[in-house]
């Protein structure tokens, strides 16, 4: 069991955070729901779609939101069960393709993320480390590896628990305060 409160799980493409995300909601009681960000704008999309549905019970609730994600935290999680968020990635990138500038997208993911840590409902979101890789050569893909960065930085800060998934396992992420002494 997950209690109330955002746990974030954190990892590289295909790591198996969404499946780790499906299997923490079905352990737990309660109602599921999923906010998906992702829009089917492409054949390679909608299949990657068509597979995160496969992986979930027919029986939860989606909620298809790609840009008002505090909206529907505060319509899906305002009552005990879990909510599911995947992916804040592809929201960042969303909100950027819409027009919002870094200031507007750190309020909106500090706003969503207060709202999912001081939720009744356990909230399990699911984003992707982006900073590991090369140094991307367009001012656009720097811009959107900072802006997911800061992101995921906010909901760390307020996530009752953090994982970062790797390979399909899974490394628990310790505050910063934690470590008391580093000599």
């Amino acid at each position: 069991m997950i209690p109330a409160g955002l746990t974030l799980l954190l990892g590289g493409a295909r790591s198996g955070k969404s499946r780790l995300a499906v299997a923490l909601a079905a352990a737990q009681p309660g109602p599921v729901t999923v906010i998906a960000t992702a829009e089917a704008r492409d054949a390679e999309m909608a299949a990657r779609i068509d597979l995160h549905r496969a992986q979930r019970p027919a029986d939860w609730t989606t909620i298809e939101e790609p840009l008002a994600l505090p909206e529907a935290l505060e319509k899906a999680a305002a009552a005990p069960g879990t909510v599911i968020v995947d992916c804040l990635t592809v929201w960042v990138s969303n909100l950027i393709e819409a027009g919002h500038d870094d200031d507007e997208i750190g309020a909106l993911a500090d706003r969503a993320a207060r709202l999912a840590a001081r939720s009744p409902a356990s909230v399990v979101a699911v984003t992707n480390e982006v900073g590991w890789g090369l140094v991307p050569v367009y001012p656009l893909g720097r811009r959107f590896r900072d802006v997911a960065g800061r992101v995921n930085a906010a909901w760390s800060a307020v996530a009752q628990r953090a994982f970062l998934v790797v390979a399909g396992r899974v490394l628990p992420l310790l505050p910063a305060e934690s470590i008391r002494d580093v000599r």
